[in-house]
């Protein structure tokens, strides 16, 4: 017994080895971000290499690279680390943040027309010239499409000389794919990310700056494609489509594929970009907004950040994951973040059932059926497999579908599970051979399902309720699918999309965000002419342009909003076009009310922000909010950022302002006014705002305030006047809450001249 304890522990040591070696954790990709980069030529990444070379063993010299290094606007670098590891590197002094290298998502014509048609009176004082200034848009998502017409170079001048960017070749890319329109292209071989675990070889060729998935090519061509007649989508959205600003150049930096986006090439992308020379970065990309911690783990908003420091703005699409509250991504206050909405176009199909009734449901389909001739309708439920619920059958969940029940009938499937999408819902319909489906949804949904040739059709709840007491009370009910049809002039648009993510913002809700609102839904731009495999192409050939719909949509007309802007003013400031747009933005639909939901209720600003785009109304805005690097420094302070990382962001020698609490947020000098909590007991809240005449040197302007009942809101001074010399001026703004309802008051005040209306919206949490 004596000699088996003595030898218990050895027994077990190797044991207790292999179990501390299967609890270490392997490494993974982080960003280690370094505050702003004082060398531009690359020299850090030797003592990148250094201090990695510190920390990884020696053992493990195959993980001493760098993924990715950032060293023009920014200094940092991405690795592989283990999480240990990534915690020393944080308290180095060097070190602003290290955080984890996050997977983003994409956020995934005739809306030019729309936009413009409000503004019609403008139009011949500002058309889009060829002559005004040059203006480069980079475009920061899955690569780029260069033989679309879209990106021709025709009637397109020389490359402005302040380009010092770079067309990457590869196998399917060269330099002559490249032009005066499409004037940049890269793309970024990720090898940390390049394979899934357990795998040894990459899962997508990352090798090219073609687009392979069609997002990069439908937000380019939406932000900047030249005017291209007679396109359309198999006939649909038939007309001339064309970009915000056609005479834009275009720089495209692929940084995604269609499995995500690594957020350390998207700082990357950001870095290039700038360096190349481009005026904005347009991305239709952000993280989650379940998984939003902080602006420092945000690697968009770290490079946007950067951006504006060096005089390039940024665009960001706000998120799809409307319409509950709280939803909206990339919300720093030096992004532009957009909303989505609709435009006149609606694309509607047919039902038709036995007894000759028709309704029309939302749609883009081709169908092959025919208006004389019916088919079985059926419900999900009535046709589910052995064991199924009635509630997963009813919903048309993956197994559900009893094959030879469903086989040639049409399949009325609910949409109550929000987890499963209309996309697997058709394809379960399909692959049990039915001849269509019917999609119920208890919501108004207005961006159009693409089916291709499968016979689809989406209905809200009246006429579900319809449809659903016709199968009820009918021994055989029948139907059919027609193909869809395009309704334009539609009534009323815009309306904010549903899926489009809402303010307030979860990391501060003293920015209003999103910021603006631009059509998102059912847009046709270029995309990559391929068919994918369980798509049912019309006549089995590809399609040059496809309409697409989510707040990626969105985002690339602000951007060409921003570049017209630009063209015309180019002295302004991007702070100054931002706060052009957003104090002559439209609340109003194409019936003169008040812009709506889906749910036909008025939108709020959590929804819209200050409302739609009027990109020639911005063109003279009269006064301009300018934010600048002190307002964004001040914001950090504000909340909660320390000097050291502040500096270390900056360069600059930077001090916070002796109060530095989150309410002070509210106080920079922001288009628009958003207060997270005023206090119903603690008296009148101040908020100071700074403009700038724009218009002529001497103005008066005149202020009148619109707020909820029962929220008092005083301006001071209400008349503020210019003459020569004299271009700037202060108002304050006191907001009191004593005798307002509690949660979110809305309202705008808005500054008359007897020419201009600059209308500055606010949010008030009262508690």
């Amino acid at each position: 017994m004596a000699s088996l304890l003595h030898f218990f522990p050895l027994l077990h040591f190797p044991f207790i080895i292999l179990c501390c070696i299967a609890l270490e954790p392997s490494p993974k990709p982080y960003i280690v971000y370094m505050g702003s980069s004082s060398n531009a030529n690359g020299d850090d990444d030797m003592s990148h290499l250094q201090l990695l070379s510190s920390l990884i063993p020696s053992e493990e010299s195959d993980r001493k690279f760098l993924v990715n290094s950032y060293n023009h606007a920014l200094k940092g670098f991405s690795a592989l680390l283990t999480e240990n590891e990534a915690s020393v590197l944080s308290a180095h002094d060097e070190v602003v943040s290290v955080f984890p290298d996050p997977v983003l998502k994409l956020h995934t014509t005739r809306s030019w027309d729309f936009l413009e048609a409000a503004d019609s009176k403008f139009r011949s004082v500002y058309p889009h010239g060829r002559n005004s200034a040059d203006v480069i848009i980079g475009i920061v998502d899955t690569g780029i499409w260069p033989e679309s017409p879209s990106f021709s170079d025709n009637h397109i001048g020389k490359i402005p000389s302040k380009w010092k960017g770079v067309c990457m070749e590869s196998s399917d890319f060269k330099k002559s794919n490249c032009n005066r329109k499409l004037i940049g292209a890269r793309f970024y071989s990720n090898r940390a990310i390049s394979t899934k675990p357990n795998e040894t070889s990459p899962t997508e060729t990352r090798g090219s700056p073609r687009d392979s998935v069609g997002h990069g090519t439908h937000t380019a061509s939406t932000a900047g494609g030249v005017t291209v007649a007679n396109a359309s989508y198999y006939g649909l959205a038939m007309g001339t489509a064309r970009g915000g600003f056609p005479y834009a150049r275009i720089a495209s930096y692929k940084a995604c594929a269609s499995g995500g986006c690594p957020g350390s090439v998207i700082l990357k992308a950001i870095d290039d970009a700038i360096k190349d020379g481009v005026d904005i970065i347009s991305i239709s990309i952000g993280i989650s907004s379940m998984f939003q911690s902080d602006f420092l783990n945000d690697p968009i908003a770290i490079g946007a950040f950067h951006a504006e420091q060096m005089g390039v703005t940024v665009v960001c699409s706000g998120g799809n994951d409307g319409p509950e509250p709280y939803t909206i991504v990339n919300s720093a206050p030096w992004i532009f973040t957009v909303a989505a909405s609709t435009i006149d176009r609606d694309f509607q199909s047919t039902i038709v059932l036995g007894n000759n009734e028709s309704y029309e449901g939302i749609a883009i389909n081709f169908s092959p059926l025919k208006s004389g001739k019916r088919y079985p309708l059926a419900l999900g439920e009535k046709v589910a497999t052995s064991f199924t619920p009635a509630s997963d059958a009813r919903n048309c969940i993956p197994g559900s579908l009893d094959t030879k029940k469903v086989k040639g009938k049409i399949i009325v499937c609910m949409n109550e599970m929000q987890n499963v999408s209309r996309r697997i819902k058709k394809l379960v319909v399909e692959d049990a051979k039915a001849k269509g489906v019917i999609i119920i949804d208890r919501k108004r949904e207005i961006s159009p399902f693409d089916s291709g040739t499968y016979p689809f059709a989406e209905v809200g709840e009246t006429i579900g309720l319809n449809i659903l007491h016709y199968i009820n009370t009918t021994e055989n009910p029948t139907a059919t699918i027609l193909p869809s049809k395009e309704i334009r002039k539609f009534k009323p648009a815009p309306i904010v999309a549903s899926f489009s993510s809402r303010g307030p913002g979860g990391l501060t809700e003293n920015i209003l965000k999103p910021d603006i609102m631009a059509p998102g839904v059912a847009i046709l731009a270029s995309i990559v002419p391929r068919i994918e495999s369980t798509y049912g192409a019309p006549g089995n050939k590809s399609s040059k342009f496809a309409i697409r719909s989510g707040t990626s949509m969105a985002c690339p007309q602000v951007t060409g909003a921003m570049a017209f802007i630009k063209s015309v003013h180019p002295h302004w400031s991007f702070s100054m076009i931002k706060s052009a747009l957003m104090t002559t933005a439209s609340m109003s639909n194409n019936m003169g009310k008040t812009l709506t939901n889906t749910s036909n209720f008025p939108a709020n600003p959590h929804e819209v922000g200050v409302g739609e785009i009027s990109p020639i109304k911005a063109l003279d805005p009269g006064l301009a909010f300018d934010t600048t690097i002190n307002d964004h420094l001040n914001f950090l302070c504000y909340y909660g950022y320390n000097h050291k990382r502040i500096r270390s962001m900056s360069h600059i020698n930077f001090t916070c302002p002796k109060k530095s609490t989150e309410e002070f947020i509210s106080s920079i000098n922001y288009p628009t006014i958003s207060i997270g909590r005023l206090n119903q007991h603690e008296g009148p809240r101040k908020v100071k705002r700074i403009v700038t005449n724009l218009g002529s040197p001497n103005a008066t302007y005149v202020s009148l305030v619109n707020a909820h009942s029962g929220l008092l809101v005083k301006v001071v001074p209400k008349r503020i006047v210019f003459g020569e010399g004299v271009n700037k001026a202060s108002f304050k703004v006191f907001f009191d809450g004593k005798e307002a309802l509690k949660g979110y008051n809305f309202g705008d005040i808005r500054w008359f001249d007897g020419s201009h209306v600059v209308r500055v919206v606010f949010t008030v949490n009262v508690e």
